[in-house]
């Protein structure tokens, strides 16, 4: 893989990672919050219809939810587009190890919340996250 391939896909991982963050903010709002509810519905699934948003706890961890998404997607594209030229090797493990982390803690507490179906979808994710960065670029 060459250094330019891992540069663009590190800015598709930031948008893969921010993109569901205004999903979530949305989630703060009654009015708009059927988005998040519909996606939290989908990943645990089977789409059932059971997942609720209504309580007001939820809809604070929907904000830190969405906060830290859009944060996380952001930081890895200003990596990309600031850092990488210096440093891509310490970026590309970076990310790759961020990402890493993301999906052991979130698989397992899925898991013990008993939503092991997550834990399915995270496999996708780290796939289509990580791509072509497991390895180093060529120089």
């Amino acid at each position: 893989m060459s250094r330019r391939l891992h540069k663009a896909w590190m800015k598709w991982t930031a948008v893969l990672v921010g993109v569901a963050g205004p999903i979530f903010f949305l989630g703060t709002i009654p009015a708009t919050q059927e988005g998040a509810r519909l996606t939290l519905d989908i990943l645990s699934w089977p789409l059932d219809g059971a997942t609720r948003w209504d309580s007001p706890d939820t809809r604070f961890l929907s904000a830190l939810t969405g906060g830290f998404l859009v944060g996380w997607g952001v930081m890895i594209w200003c990596l990309a587009s600031w850092v990488y030229d210096a440093a891509p090797e310490a970026v590309r493990r970076t990310v790759v190890t961020g990402i890493l982390a993301w999906f052991v803690v979130d698989s397992a507490g899925s898991i013990a919340s008993g939503n092991p179906s997550n834990a399915l979808f995270n496999v996708l994710v780290l796939l289509l996250g990580v791509g072509p960065m497991w390895r180093p670029a060529r120089s």
